[in-house]
């Protein structure tokens, strides 16, 4: 058996593929088709449901995950070292001035940047000099106090940290791990559970499974995986449940969090990211967290937490620990020796005590006292040097990375689109889907988002109906007649920007979505055009609903000219208002991060909008030092449409005769009156002028408005474009403010 070993050892990539031959042939034959994961997990459910007896299905156990054989994969991470520049608490009047500091030399400091950069800020070290390794099948737990540097760790790990700004270096079996492949074969899961509240698990799940796993992959396998996942976290009794919020019920604390780690694991990651993953749940709900992560790691995972003080049950399930204090490692090794180490340290743990809590109540302890935990760290660099460990479990031997990757793959670790040809360049691609296919798989998941919350597109709905019958009822039928132009002029000039204002309500949808968005595109899931894109596709329903109800509220009750055409263009100039306005307010969703700052941005600016549009001032009229906001509006482009729209008849008169009166002070003299000063004018000019003749028609109109530069299809398309721009520059705004690293 010992030669057996030795020529393992001496061969791992044959003894590790010959392994794999023989599972994937036994698996064949036993199920006729290719294994699952699901067929790799132990018996898997819930502490509850074991307790009460009523216990999901579990998978059979195929593979003895205790057998010894090489490791896949060893993580490892030396050295790391991480600093941030915070300002220094200074007070009034020594902001300038230090004390016992001359003129001159505080002159010198305002002069010369460094100097001044340093007086004002200091640095603080969140990674000091931090080493350790994550192996194949266990699970790291990185302990400590608050601020103690956990979470950076964990961003140090992951890549959450911009380059440059860390240093030290990080290896995947030795070799140096690029950004784009860590995407792939790893995930991330965050603190706080971002969830769509009204999705049930089982669909939260297979939208996860749609956008992580290759299309190569039938619809029915994607079902299997989410089903099998769904039983391995314990979640077969909630499968059918939304998630909730404060305003829908939905599952458990404990349940959200399993359902978080649930959308992570979906394509089977080889190392998983975890930030407190039992912060805010009791201790069973916890336990059970812990419990579903000792699984992910058994089923062929490496996985990173940080905790901050995990019962007795849970260390039980934890293979490596590492505890940290400010920033700097004060005990990395197996929970076993724990004991072993705080005894030749001198102070040995009690029996009967919480091993952890104990650690971390004497590093909070030694952090309050005059040497801090420097006599500790110390400690624990002469115990790392002597390597003065109880377990004496030999090294296994590794593989290489594009070995082990292979093997994984071939051991069943569904890696998006991974192939197996080790001497590939590209092993795993950026993305798991198609443009296309991630814009379908978008769109639904926001269309079914839409049809599970109807009152938000009703109560817009209803905004726009009730404002168009306020308005249909103010300017009932307006006449012909010079105030009747008027009315016109204000009647158009409220309903383009009211389109506008009603869009506003888009602004809350993306906010709502952002750091859902942020951590499903950090990891690749979907890419950021195809997330634009769908919104936009998405959106454009409910936008043709919303112009067709406001044009059909108010065109003819307002008595509005052109027929059927004239209708047909008002609908698409109030279409495209729509179209703009949304677009301009999902870009400064993207832009800006609060709901109450964008709203009084929004408000800001299409006020400005408004008054630039040409109502209140015409184009001749503005100063030059303005005119370029004037073509910035996005309410002059449709409302010039519109009223080109209304005016563009020559053969439509809109002042005869004696009415040619009505806007000046002879407008009160008698009817009788202002005929004879008609007569008088027709004499003096020599022309016959009577009561019926045309004094203004609707291009006389346009004229005194100032439009005259633009036809009104021309303003049509300009507003559509407008539209498309800030689209682009959303995808802009996505792509250089959802970095999700720290500087």
């Amino acid at each position: 058996m010992s030669s057996d070993n030795n020529h393992h050892r001496n061969s791992p990539s044959q003894y590790f593929q010959h392994s794999l031959e023989l599972i994937a042939g036994e698996l064949s034959t036993a199920t006729g088709a290719s294994p699952t994961l699901g067929q790799l997990l132990k018996h898997v459910g819930d502490t509850r449901k074991e307790a009460t007896g009523d216990e999901t299905p579990v998978h059979e156990v195929l593979v003895d995950v205790t057998e010894p054989r090489p490791i896949p994969f060893v993580l490892s991470f030396n050295n790391l070292t991480y600093s941030v520049k915070v300002p220094r608490k200074m007070t009034l009047p020594g902001f300038f001035r230090r004390r016992g500091g001359s003129a001159a030399a505080d002159a010198a400091i305002v002069d010369n940047p460094l100097a001044r950069d340093s007086y004002f800020t200091r640095t603080k070290t969140l990674l000091n000099d931090i080493s350790g390794e994550a192996r194949d099948g266990e699970i790291l737990a990185v302990l400590g106090a608050s601020g103690s540097g956990k979470s950076t760790l964990i961003d140090a790990l992951a890549n959450r940290i911009a380059k440059g700004s860390l240093k030290g270096n990080i290896t995947l079996n030795g070799e140096a791990l690029e950004s784009r492949m860590l995407k792939v074969i790893s995930a991330y899961v965050m603190q706080d559970d971002l969830l769509f509240p009204m999705l049930t698990v089982e669909e939260t799940l297979m939208f996860a499974a749609e956008f992580r796993l290759p299309r190569t992959l039938s619809k029915s396998k994607k079902k299997m995986r989410v089903q099998a996942l769904i039983d391995q976290l314990g979640l077969r009794n909630a499968a059918k449940t939304v998630i909730g919020d404060e305003g829908h019920r939905g599952v458990s604390g404990g349940e959200r969090r399993r359902v978080s780690i649930g959308i992570d694991i979906i394509h089977d990651p080889i190392i998983l990211f975890l930030d407190e993953p039992t912060s805010g749940l009791d201790s069973t709900s916890a336990f059970m967290v812990v419990k579903v992560l000792q699984r992910i790691a058994q089923s062929g995972s490496s996985v990173v937490m940080s905790v901050h003080q995990p019962s007795y049950r849970i260390l039980g399930l934890l293979d490596r620990l590492i505890f940290l204090s400010r920033g700097q490692t004060v005990y990395s090794g197996s929970p076993k020796t724990l004991p072993l180490y705080f005894s030749e340290f001198g102070y040995p743990i009690p029996e009967n005590e919480n091993k952890t809590e104990f650690a971390l109540d004497l590093i909070r302890e030694l952090e309050g006292s005059f040497g801090g935990t420097k006599s500790l760290v110390e400690f624990n660099k002469s115990w790392q040097s002597m390597k003065h460990t109880r377990d004496t479990e030999p090294d296994r031997v590794g593989l290489s990375l594009k070995e082990a990757i292979s093997a994984s793959i071939s051991r069943g670790k569904l890696v998006p689109g991974a192939t197996n040809d080790v001497n590939s360049t590209s092993m795993v691609p950026t993305f798991a889907n198609p443009f296309w296919k991630e814009m379908v798989v978008l769109s639904n998941r926001s269309i079914l988002n839409l049809r599970r919350m109807p009152e938000l597109f009703g109560i817009r709905l209803a905004a726009v109906l009730v404002t168009g019958f306020i308005l249909a009822t103010v300017f009932w039928q307006l006449d012909n007649s010079p105030k009747g132009v008027q009315e016109r002029l204000g009647f158009f000039a409220f309903a383009m920007s009211t389109t506008y204002y009603t869009c506003a309500d888009a602004l809350p949808v993306f906010l709502q979505e952002r750091y859902i968005f942020m951590r499903e595109t950090a990891y690749n899931a979907y890419r950021r055009l195809s997330y634009v894109i769908s919104n936009a596709l998405v959106t454009l329903p409910g936008l043709i609903l919303l112009s067709f109800a406001f044009s059909m509220t108010t065109f003819w009750a307002v008595g509005l000219d052109g027929g059927l055409s004239g209708f047909l263009f008002y609908f698409l100039i109030m279409f495209a208002s729509f179209w703009s306005g949304s677009s301009f307010v999902t870009f400064l969703s993207g832009v800006v991060p609060h709901v109450m700052l964008g709203y009084t941005i929004v408000v800001a600016v299409l006020a400005y909008f408004l008054l630039f549009s040409g109502f209140f001032i015409n184009r001749d009229r503005i100063p030059g030092y303005w005119i370029w906001f004037h073509y910035l509006s996005l309410v002059k482009y449709p409302y010039e449409a519109v009223l080109q729209n209304e005016f563009e008849n020559p053969a439509k008169c809109f002042v005869r005769g004696i009415q040619i009166f009505d806007n000046s002070p002879l407008g009160a003299v008698p009817p009788a009156m202002k005929v004879r000063l008609l007569q008088s004018l027709s004499n003096t000019l020599g022309m016959r002028i009577t009561s019926s003749t045309c004094m203004t028609t609707g291009l006389d109109i346009l004229k005194q408005e100032g439009i005259t530069d633009l036809s009104k299809w021309n303003c049509l398309l300009i507003t559509v474009a407008w539209g498309f721009l800030f689209r682009i520059l959303f995808y802009f705004s996505l792509l250089l403010g959802s970095k999700n690293k720290r500087s």
